[in-house]
């Protein structure tokens, strides 16, 4: 029965293990999945067979039972006739098939341990199917969550270097308008110095533009003999 000890190493089969080395658990429990329903075919399909065997093999046992109960019930009818020949025939008979039905009983004992083993196997098989395909959706509902995860770690990532670059633009800001104040001062002082140079010359040009004493008098006397 190679296919039983096959099956057994497939049960035995640790899938954590397997997942853990997996690149992509999603895909290889898909993969898995589909490996273990085509192994449920073939399971199937043994399992059905060494059932079979085995119901052959108990009704062979049966036969040979209801046969040496048969001649074991004529020899006694022969005694009981007084025909001692006739038992004698029929308990020859009787220890062949007693003989036969130890090489059934063998068998059908073989063939009945078989038969539990396989379908302990199918119903464990069918059993871990369901579990692995709720735990599948699981998974599949992690690797989501994991991938989005990743997504945002890369995004914090860049946010940290736009961070980064913002404070070197803030500096950048802040040296500007430093500079921008000091040259605002710088103007501002110049004005006033400019102001204050501006008055006196302004002062002196009015004094400057005055005409002098002379030429008022000489102003007037004109106007005198113009009659004006």
């Amino acid at each position: 029965m190679g296919i039983i000890k096959r099956f057994t190493d497939i049960m035995s089969a640790n899938i954590n293990a397997l997942l853990d080395k997996a690149e992509d658990p999603e895909k290889m429990i898909d993969q898995y999945l589909r490996d273990l329903e085509k192994d449920l075919g073939e399971v199937k399909a043994e399992t059905a067979a060494v059932m079979a065997e085995e119901k052959r093999a108990k009704r062979e046992l049966d036969e040979c039972d209801e046969e040496i109960a048969k001649l074991q019930s004529y020899a006694e009818k022969a005694v009981l006739n007084g025909k001692d020949d006739d038992a004698k025939v029929f308990l020859v008979q009787k220890a062949s098939a007693t003989e036969k039905r130890a090489a059934l009983e063998q068998a059908y004992t073989l063939a009945a341990a078989n038969a539990t083993k396989m379908r302990q196997m199918h119903d464990k098989l069918v059993g871990d199917m369901a579990s692995l395909n709720a735990r599948r959706d699981a998974i599949k509902a992690k690797m989501k969550v994991a991938k989005t995860q990743e997504k945002l770690n890369k995004i914090g990532s860049s946010m940290s270097g736009v961070a980064e670059n913002m404070s070197a633009f803030d500096k950048m800001e802040e040296k500007a308008n430093q500079m921008l104040d000091k040259a605002n001062a710088m103007a501002e002082l110049n004005g006033a110095e400019a102001q204050v140079g501006k008055g006196v010359d302004d002062l002196m040009a009015e004094y400057d533009a005055q005409p002098s004493a002379n030429v008022e008098d000489e102003l007037a006397a004109l106007k005198a003999a113009l009659g004006k």
